[in-house]
């Protein structure tokens, strides 16, 4: 398995009160393509610097860590982009955590 990380930046007009719901269900999307999340950092709404339309001027950012097979991520990216919640998700691969001391 290799460890990912992805940010999720989710619609929140009008449903700010949601937001748990959404991370809930990403979450379980992962585990259900086989993946393990490890850690789930909900960042904060922030204000887009550039507005590409009226619609959207804002968005919750949301930071999940994950393990999963290389071959489950891209069915995995599109499902979650299919969400409505979901305005923009962005995967990379993240670096192995460092030992404590």
């Amino acid at each position: 398995m290799k460890r990912y990380e992805a940010l999720f930046i989710l619609e929140t007009t009008g449903k700010e009160e949601g937001i748990k719901d959404a991370i809930d269900r990403i979450s379980s999307e992962i585990t259900s393509s086989g993946g393990k999340v490890e850690t789930v950092q909900k960042m904060d709404k922030r204000s887009f610097v550039r507005i590409a339309d009226k619609k959207h001027n804002a968005g919750f950012y949301v930071n999940i860590i994950f393990e999963s097979e290389p071959s489950a991520v891209d069915p995995m990216k599109h499902r979650i982009a299919l969400n409505p919640e979901v305005f923009r998700v962005m995967f990379t691969s993240a670096p192995a955590p460092k030992p404590a001391k």
